[in-house]
């Protein structure tokens, strides 16, 4: 999406509404303008008007208001989420440090586990603090994981992509949000991209050399889909099997690691497909042997 500026005669470079601003009737990205402190307009800013003209600049896509209001509750229960952990993880540290030891479990039930301890007089009211804003903050995520399991139900976006295994309405809606329109990508190989999950390269000549993945895009979008990995690997569904089966290959030749990357990179270019193609998750047929170890 262009941001573009512009100019009158006889004046610099007027600082208008985005969807007002040209510069002699052609659009420029938003990172190039800068308020003119002159009446005339700057050499540097005048050879970017001429490359835009040229068409050396990309568009850059502008998220949706609908899916920007969603990264938002998704920003915030991850921050929520956070901060549960941060606070388990402390209220364990001082009763260990006591001789006391929490019992596993769910994060719902931790305020259960440790009330079921025997905890000495000048310790409760120490931890107490703890627990009340534990408790409110596993309230607020309750809530926040209520929106997102609505938003499942109404987005018939969110609700196909749920039908893929292992895959929530956590993160079918960020899966959703970040890829907002996948007419903006020409293929899955791109968004696979996108998200940071395609191999570094350092080619020289006629050397290739892969390294680490990129990481680069969204984090917590990149995170989710690895834990969609561990998941479909665990829990060894029927419906995952030919999934399974490819990453286990992949497994024995470089390792598990890099089977659960992979398997989440391919993932990611399921659901692009589903979205492109607005269709459920159909179960793959098992690959043939050849393809196995390809």
């Amino acid at each position: 999406m262009w941001t573009p500026l512009q100019r009158q005669p006889g004046a610099g470079l007027s600082s208008l509404h985005p969807a007002s601003q040209r510069v002699g009737g052609d659009e420029l990205p938003v990172a190039l303008i800068e308020r003119a402190r002159s009446a005339e307009v700057p050499d540097r800013l005048q050879r970017h008007c001429e490359a835009c003209k040229l068409g050396a600049y990309r568009a850059a896509h502008r998220t949706s208001d609908r899916q920007r209001h969603v990264r938002t509750q998704l920003s915030v229960r991850e921050a929520l989420v956070q901060t549960r952990a941060r606070y388990i993880s402390l209220i364990g540290a001082v009763l260990r440090r006591e001789g006391l030891r929490v019992a596993s479990g769910s994060a719902a039930s931790f305020v259960r586990r440790v009330a079921k301890l025997a905890l000495p007089g000048q310790l409760k009211p120490e931890i107490a603090p703890l627990l009340a804003v534990f408790v409110s903050v596993d309230r607020q995520l309750v809530w926040i994981d209520t929106r997102l399991e609505h938003l499942a139900r109404t987005d018939e976006t969110v609700e196909r992509l749920c039908t893929a295994p292992s895959v929530g309405p956590v993160t079918a809606a960020a899966f959703s949000s970040t890829v907002d329109d996948p007419r903006r990508f020409k293929s899955a190989h791109q968004v696979e991209a996108y998200l940071g999950l395609t191999p570094s390269e350092w080619s020289s000549g006629e050397k290739q050399s892969k390294g680490h993945i990129t990481k680069a895009g969204n984090t917590r979008m990149r995170k989710l889909l690895v834990q969609v990995a561990v998941s479909i690997l665990r829990l060894r569904s029927p419906r995952t099997e030919a999934l399974r089966k490819w990453a286990t290959g992949i497994a024995v030749r470089r390792g598990k690691k890099i089977a659960i990357v992979a398997l989440a990179r391919r993932m990611a270019g399921v659901l692009f497909a589903m979205m492109r193609d607005r269709t459920c998750y159909l179960q793959p047929a098992l690959l043939a042997p050849a393809a196995q170890v390809a």
